[in-house]
């Protein structure tokens, strides 16, 4: 019996994976003990991994902001 892997798939590059993983710490930042205003109280970790997996995708380029983040956001003066 000869098992076939899926010509399709591919492995992601090192470079991706690293743009992704800061695209996630940067949308959603970590928690830090100790500081109560660090650290992101939006989205779950299926959201992380759904923007890490667009990111993915997207060979690294994300566009766009988490779907709980709000579209409007504008820098303070």
């Amino acid at each position: 019996m000869t098992l076939a892997a899926p010509g399709t798939a591919s492995a992601i590059t090192v470079e991706v994976a690293r743009a992704c993983e800061a695209a996630v710490a940067k949308a959603f930042p970590p928690r830090q003990i100790g500081n109560p205003a660090a650290g992101s109280t939006k989205g779950t970790g299926k959201d992380q991994r759904e923007y890490f997996k667009k990111c993915v995708a997207n060979d690294g380029k994300v566009d766009d902001m988490p779907a709980d983040a709000p579209k409007d956001s504008k820098p303070a003066k």
